[in-house]
């Protein structure tokens, strides 16, 4: 599958109700996400109408994340009536932390845009990884992630994200990666993270081959 570029705005209503914080790259153009937000400005309008505003959360949400993705996968376990109604535990705040790896053979080059942000459990949040293909032919990659400390993977949901399958990229082509996730509340009731203060969030794309097995990290097996 090929991989389109696609520019998240800040405000994005993939779960309304629910604050979202977005942390993307420099140097987008401002043409290009004024048309994004008028587009989603026009979808959430539809919706809205369609639906009334008390209904209109859920389907939103679907049809906003299917719009916009490009091969990236969603988290099949995470309940999306949770996710809209959860509380902000505002006195705890984490540092997400964000890693970038690739395989021995692999050809792109792939780093976070951001190098941290903050966020309190029960907030979704937006960040984004860049990938480029430097080669003059076509590279198809795929990812698997890892969160340290292993034991916070069983709180760190992603509700969009673009590991575990296939993604091409055109010779010298570059795109925006997005990662939507939020760290569940329930984190602040396991003794265990009572001193966790900081989690990673590390990727590492490998060149995709014929019979490559990307194993899938136990809390990701759970989770969807």
């Amino acid at each position: 599958t090929s991989i389109k570029k696609v520019l998240y705005k800040t405000d994005s209503p993939c779960l309304l109700g629910t604050p979202t914080r977005s942390f993307i790259g420099k140097g987008h153009d401002t043409d290009r996400n004024f048309k994004i937000r008028s587009t989603v400005y026009y979808v959430a309008a539809a919706g809205v109408l369609t639906v009334g505003l008390s209904y209109a959360a859920v389907p939103l949400y679907r049809m906003f994340c299917q719009a916009y993705s490009y091969g990236g996968t969603t988290s099949q376990g995470h309940d999306a009536e949770k996710v809209e109604s959860m509380q902000k535990v505002k006195d705890r705040v984490i540092k997400v932390k964000f890693n970038a790896d690739i395989g021995a053979s692999m050809r792109w080059n792939f780093k976070p845009q951001q190098t941290e942000i903050k966020v309190v459990p029960g907030e979704t949040a937006l960040a984004f990884y860049s990938a480029k293909n430097p080669t003059d032919h076509p590279v198809i990659g795929i990812s698997t992630y890892n969160v340290i400390p292993f034991e916070a993977g069983a709180y760190f949901n992603k509700i969009q994200c673009f590991c575990f399958e296939e993604q091409q990229l055109n010779p010298h082509e570059e795109v925006d990666l997005p990662v939507f996730f939020y760290i569940d509340p329930d984190f602040i009731e396991d003794p265990k993270m009572e001193l966790v203060d900081s989690i990673t969030l590390s990727y590492t794309f490998f060149e995709s081959k014929d019979g490559m097995n990307i194993q899938m990290p136990v809390y990701a097996k759970k989770h969807g």
